[in-house]
This record gives structure tokens, sequence and C-alpha cells, in this order.
């Protein structure tokens, strides 16, 4: 890498446990401590910060790796999903380097299938296949208020979440509507529901189900708002201009804001042709990294249109191959109102000093 913290602070090299155990890794344990000077000015739904700039959900497992990324002055850290119950991780490895010809992971390149990389090496492109895994409730609850304790001055932890199905819809939605109800109890001040996964959507993706979204958002709206907790929706990308602009109009009405892309989902194997993540199901995962900006500025500057257009107020948080103050900044200017860097931050810890040494 060309950044001095080589060390990832989640390790690949290890299984998920493992890392939940006995990490974080790298920068994020070294002791090194950024002190952000005078008052934090930004408003992030309703909460003040230094910088509306952090981590999204997927690398950041439980509150000490919340801790170790707020020390390094993210200030807006995402606890991973988490759900009403245990859910298995899926069999190791989780994170491998992946091949990708040109700057850029097109749709097509994704369709046509990749090729695993031998290591990891700038610019990043990996890709990850966890499952969503989750601790039971009893376990995550009292973890999950101690990260929202680990937030210092100008900082914020958003806790999210996701359903889990059952008999039904009416099951899978009631499951949203618990999950609601223990996300409450944490003392989290914002939440984001994962509808970025590929788990139960009519067509693969659970955001693309916009109206099984409309459905649960609607029902657990009533149990956020009495608590004056704001509800931020994780997107994947759209490739439909129509299909976003009436996913955003029937949704907005009961969210706060929407977070854009989690990742590039294609084939992805190994030189010889077999499967690069063992066990069924999947072949499929998604990439990210330095190869993916794109799709995540083109999703901010199309929900930014479709935002003044409609005269709506949600926020847009752009997220995906943010690895240099650059990329904040690109975000930014394509009408971001925050930014989030998992994979780049995962890699160099200082980002989020790099970039407020040039923003602030």
């Amino acid at each position: 890498m060309s950044n001095k913290n080589i060390t990832p602070f989640y390790d690949p090299s290890l299984s998920y446990d493992e890392n939940c155990k006995t990490g974080p890794f790298g920068g994020f344990a070294d002791g090194e401590i950024y002190k952000n000077k005078g008052e934090p000015t930004h408003d992030f739904l309703g909460q003040k910060v230094y910088l509306p700039f952090g981590i999204p959900a997927g690398p950041i497992p439980n509150a000490n790796f919340c801790e170790g990324g707020f020390q390094k002055g993210f200030d807006i850290i995402m606890y991973k999903t988490v759900r009403t119950r245990s859910h298995p991780c899926n069999a190791f490895p989780n994170i491998v380097p992946v091949k990708i010809d040109g700057k850029n992971l097109t749709l097509e390149q994704a369709s046509a299938g990749l090729i695993m990389g031998e290591k990891f090496e700038d610019p990043i492109a990996i890709t990850n296949s966890f499952g969503v895994p989750s601790i039971p409730p009893e376990e995550w609850i009292p973890d999950m208020r101690k990260a929202v304790k680990c937030a210092g001055k100008g900082q914020v932890l958003v806790a999210t979440y996701l359903g889990t199905p059952g008999n039904g819809e009416d099951a899978f939605i009631q499951d949203w509507v618990d999950g609601a109800k223990m996300i409450r109890e944490t003392g989290a001040p914002i939440v984001e529901l994962d509808l970025s996964c590929p788990n139960e959507g009519k067509s693969s993706l659970l955001c693309h189900d916009t109206e099984r979204v409309v459905k649960i958002v609607h029902a657990i709206q009533p149990i956020f708002k009495s608590s004056n907790i704001p509800v931020l929706i994780k997107l994947s990308y759209f490739s439909s201009d129509k299909k976003l602009k009436d996913f955003i109009e029937k949704v907005a009405p009961y969210v706060a804001g929407f977070n854009a892309i989690n990742t590039i989902a294609g084939d992805v194997r190994k030189a010889d042709g077999s499967q690069a993540l063992p066990g069924k199901g999947r072949l499929i995962s998604g990439v990210c990294g330095a190869p993916i900006k794109w799709a995540g500025i083109d999703m901010v500057q199309r929900m930014a249109k479709i935002r003044k257009e409609s005269q709506s107020k949600f926020i847009i948080i752009g997220t995906g191959g943010v690895t240099t103050p650059s990329d904040y900044k690109e975000y930014i200017e394509a009408g971001a109102d925050a930014v989030m860097s998992a994979t780049g931050a995962m890699w160099n810890t200082d980002l989020a000093k790099q970039i407020k040494q040039e923003i602030l």
C-alpha cells in the first residue's frame, strides 16, 4: 500500500470470530489518538460532528473496533449490522483481493466474472462475503451501548440492523419491528436499515424490492419516531433512474436519508476457475474498494438531482471507493452531505486525519 499503515484494522488472514475476539489491529491498536481542534460545526441529523466522515456498517463488528475508529478521528461510526437472533458467519476466508482490469469495475465486468488476486495492493480492491453474521441480542445490545459511549465530542455512533425472514412476509416485517425495539434499548441516536445485502428481496437485493421496503419503513417508523431517532436507508447500486426515483419518492417520507453504495456483486473465481470463496451460494460476492467509486459518485449525483427536483430534505451519504482526501471532496461536490469509507479506511487508518488536515 502507498499509505504508511499497511496493516488493516480488520485482519483478513483471521476468521471473523478471531477478529472480534482479538481485534482491532494496525493503527486502531497503536494507542495514538487524533486530537480535534475547536468546536464541531457540521450537523449530521441533529448531531454536531467535526467532519461528516466515517466508516459504514461492515468492518466495525464491536465496541472495541468502534473505539479505535473514534480515536483515529472517524467522527461517524456505523456498528456492523445486527439481527434479532444469532446468525453464523460464512466460512473463512471472508475477504480476498480481486483483480480489476482498468480503473473502474464496470457492471459488464462484474457480470462477466472476476478473478481473485494474489495479494492486497494499491489501488485496493477486495471482495467480501460474511453473510451478515450476528451475535445474539443479549450480547450485542450491551456491546452497542458501550460503543455509543465510545463516541467523543463531535462524534456519533449509528446502529445498523436488518430483519431475518420467518414464516411469510408478515413474520419478516415483524422481525424488523422487533429489531427496532432492541436497537432503541442501546441509546444509539441514529439508526440505519441495511437493505443492500443479497438477502430477503424478491429481486435478490431488498433495496430493489420497493413495495416490501415501504411496508418495513412504515412499520418501524412509529418506534423510532417516538424516540426521536432518525432513520437511514443503506442502498446498493440502481442502474435504472426510473426505479431509483420511484424508490426514493415512496420511501423518503418515512426516513431521514439514504446511504449509497454497498458493493458491486459479481462471480469471483480463482485463476484455475474454481470458486474463490468456499461454500454454497458464495460464488457471487460483493466487490468493494477503489474500483467502485464511480458507482457511489453516480448514485449520489442522481439522488441529489431527485432531491432537488422534488424539493425534499433527505440527506445523502456517499460510500464506495473512498481511499484519499480527494475522493472525499469528490463525493461532497457530487452532492453528498456525509461520506463513508470501509475498505479504504481499513487499510489506511490515518484517512480521517489526512482528510481533516486538508479540509479543516
